[in-house]
């Protein structure tokens, strides 16, 4: 007898949720649903539309669309042909949008009708062709000129039972660009096996938590990480393969969110912290019971201020870390010791490593510092689910994975249990008289002060100290609140928890802090700014 080999293909996520429980539900911000059993069917008619239409192995489709159930289906069809699925960041530039599809070499678009607007005037400058299929959420919206057809007429046209190709595991699954301070956007791709074994590692991570944290397969799951951002971070793969109720939003409104939260009684979501600070902020949070939520927090550190603000509200929060190139979980919070105890430090923590994740914390040349939770280094990590590099970028590749180990640009310190905590980024970091001024600390102090909506620190150029820490923030109220940023600062050092040397010199008042097309703060366009006058 021979042993029969079993590839890690995403298609397999799908089998035992639809089996074990078909009628299992899946909701869009609109009211509409639709139960596993018929979430499957759909999958199987996309693929056969797709086949239909010439996309098959090897074609890249890209996705324009709001965080919808038709995109979850998308996560599942068109890798499961053996395509690419094109996540498109729909937050970008034209510019970029337009780098990125010729860039892909994308050979399908599908578009949602809100986005035509951006997408027809650069159809001419597409450099090959392209099958452009519309998605609507009217069932009579008129067809551009020259689109293949309507997604839902698409599906509507073929018969039920499609059966997808086998596929090995190393086959392409997936496709997405990210923007960095310099250059044009650089390709990231994972496989199915990547895919899969990040599925199970978030599981792994997740499942042991006891009482109510983690995720359990009674949990009501709700993204508000865009599906075009690493794969939403991964969740929806790991909701569908738990089989778990999900609710999909839409566009990303506040009071819509909060309606969506409280109506499904969601209990599971992840985002960056602003948008959770947006949410807070909103008059609808003043009455929303979120004591049922759980929260994970990434794609930049979670202050302390608002880990307390979601406390309060009874969120269970926590930090988790990853980037756009670890598919992205690698390390979070301790969400079993926050079972017992309170402890804010702890939730804000980047925290462990997950299953199957190697971390280390080194120097330039790739020595391990001292695990005393004070000697910083640079995060450099392995995994089975990192990408292997980016699309056609050779030297990006090169420097991404030099040394054998993904460089992740974050600098932190290792305590001896391994919990890790970043304090900055490398380009973010403020040097000042020789030493290293944590902006992330800054932050998380500042974001304690009863009036400070939201904070960045960064540096300036100082003729004395090369740099000088400043803080640019939103803030509620009058020159007490400045005057109260001060000292908490300066109990900070008298705690010992600050050097004298990084108070910052100034606070300056601005009415909204850049973002990047994720929702994370831009600090070199609040740098920029500083530089031209333009805040200050």
């Amino acid at each position: 007898m021979v042993a029969t080999g079993f590839d890690l293909v995403i298609g397999q996520l799908l089998r035992t949720p639809a089996r074990r429980n078909p009628d299992q539900t899946i909701h869009d911000g609109e009211g509409g649903v639709r139960t596993y059993r018929q979430f499957h069917a759909r999958i199987d008619r996309l693929g056969a539309a797709l086949t239909r239409l010439g996309l098959g192995h090897g074609a890249t489709v890209a996705v324009l669309d709001w965080d919808t159930p038709r995109y979850l289906e998308c996560y599942f069809a068109v890798p499961m042909l053996g395509a690419t699925l094109h996540t498109v960041n729909i937050r970008l530039s034209p510019e970029q949008i337009l780098y990125t599809i010729n860039h892909a070499l994308d050979d399908a678009i599908l578009c949602h009708e809100d986005f035509l607007p951006v997408l027809l005037p650069l159809l001419p400058r597409i450099t090959r062709p392209v099958t452009l299929i519309l998605l609507s959420d009217h069932p009579d919206a008129p067809l551009p000129p020259g689109f293949a057809g309507e997604l839902e007429t698409l599906l509507v046209a073929e018969a039920p039972g499609f059966t997808f190709p086998d596929l090995t595991e190393d086959t392409r699954a997936t496709l997405f660009y990210t923007t960095g301070t310099t250059g044009d956007p650089k390709g990231v791709t994972y496989s199915h096996r990547q895919l899969v074994l990040h599925t199970l590692g978030v599981v792994a991570a997740f499942g042991p938590v006891p009482g109510v944290g983690g995720i359990k397969t009674d949990d009501v799951y709700m993204p508000i990480t865009p599906l075009f951002h690493v794969h939403a971070w991964g969740y929806p793969y790991v909701a569908t393969f738990l089989g778990l109720r999900q609710v999909y939003p839409g566009r990303y409104e506040p009071a819509r969110l909060l309606a969506l939260l409280t109506a499904h009684r969601v209990t599971y979501s992840h985002c960056v912290p602003t948008i959770l600070a947006m949410l807070l902020a909103a008059p609808e949070a003043a009455t929303a019971d979120l004591s049922h939520w759980k929260v994970t927090i990434g794609g930049a550190a979670l202050p302390e201020g608002l880990a307390a603000q979601a406390r309060a509200k009874g969120i269970d929060i926590h930090a988790g870390y990853g980037m756009s190139e670890t598919c992205p979980v690698i390390c979070i919070a301790d969400m079993v010791s926050s079972q017992t105890s309170d402890d804010i430090g702890g939730r804000i923590a980047t925290g462990k490593a997950a299953p199957l994740v190697t971390l280390r914390v080194v120097d330039p040349d790739l020595r391990d510092v001292p695990h005393d939770g004070r000697t910083t280094g640079e995060v450099v990590a392995r995994a089975p689910w990192l990408t292997q590099g980016y699309l056609r970028n050779d030297a990006g590749t090169a420097d991404l994975w030099r040394g054998g180990w993904m460089h992740t640009g974050d600098v932190g310190h290792m305590s001896p249990d391994g919990t890790l905590r970043i304090t900055d980024r490398l380009k973010d970091v403020i040097k000042s008289g020789g030493e290293w001024v944590s902006s992330l600390a800054l932050e998380s102090l500042t974001s304690t002060v009863a009036g400070v909506r939201e904070v960045a620190a960064v540096g300036i150029p100082d003729d004395r100290w090369g740099e000088r820490p400043v803080l640019v923030a939103v803030i509620d109220g009058d020159d007490e609140v400045e005057t109260a940023i001060r000292a908490r600062l300066q109990a900070a050092v008298a705690a010992g928890d600050l050097p004298k040397w990084a108070v910052p010199d100034r606070t300056i008042r601005v009415q909204a802090i850049p973002k990047t097309s994720v929702g994370k703060q831009d600090k070199k366009v609040i740098r920029q700014m500083l530089a031209t006058g333009e805040i200050g």
